[in-house]
């Protein structure tokens, strides 16, 4: 025999599947419009000023929170909503898409109505700052920047849903911690089985161990599988 023949290069096994991507890119346009939204929703949308004939003229100012009461909520479900992208895949992570792109739209609505100048901004203005009622409004300004900015954040937010919705299968979700332990160890054990019911030939001794993964031999002990018990060549 020729001692010098050289070894065979490691392939991946039969079953084994090319890299998966993650959802990086619907992640990112998320964080951006989660910012966004947040952002718009601390700055000041509409400038109200008044008087009652009895004292100064009032002045209000109504911030994006303000203005339209779920705009800060909306930035902190984007938010959780960048882990769901990562915890789920297949039809579910698409059933998520579709959900962020109708709450973009929702969030859409008040900063198109104010760059356009629909509704009546006097008289909602009036009304979110309370005044009593002998005020009168005398000047209502609004801010286009603030209701802009919300408008680049539903924008974000719905392409990152459309694009969680059109995602292919093979995309993947992170593992670790954001597994079920349960089918986790069940996982594991199944890999211990079917490494065991392999013959002794089919494993060489340098590979042996290299096959599982610590964290996997880990997870089948806690799943009652002992991953030391029938090995080969013991």
């Amino acid at each position: 025999m020729n001692s010098s023949e050289p070894e065979p290069a490691q392939a991946h096994s039969p079953g084994a599947s090319p890299p998966r991507k993650y959802p990086v890119g619907p992640a990112l346009l998320l964080a951006v419009a989660a910012i966004a939204l947040w952002a718009s929703s601390r700055m000041t949308w509409v400038t109200l000023v008044s008087s009652d004939g009895l004292t100064e003229p009032r002045t209000n100012n109504l911030n994006g929170g303000e203005w339209f009461g779920a705009l800060t909520p909306l930035a902190l479900v984007l938010v959780a909503a960048i882990a769901a992208v990562f915890a789920t895949r297949g039809w579910l992570r698409r059933v998520l898409g579709v959900v962020i792109a109708l709450l973009a739209a929702v969030a859409a609505v008040p900063g198109f109505a104010l760059v356009t100048g629909r509704g009546k901004l006097g008289e909602r203005a009036a009304t979110l700052a309370e005044l009593p009622a002998r005020a009168q409004v005398d000047q209502v300004t609004s801010a286009a920047f603030p209701a802009v900015l919300s408008l680049v954040g539903a924008v974000a937010a719905f392409g990152a849903g459309v694009l969680l919705a059109r995602m292919p299968e093979e995309t993947a979700r992170l593992s670790g911690k954001y597994d079920n332990p349960v089918f986790r160890r069940a996982a594991a054990a199944d890999q211990v089985a079917a490494q065991q019911a392999k013959p002794a030939a089919s494993q060489p001794d340098s590979a042996a161990s290299d096959q599982l993964s610590e964290r996997v031999l880990w997870d089948a002990l806690d799943a009652g599988t002992d991953p030391t018990d029938d090995q080969p060549g013991r």
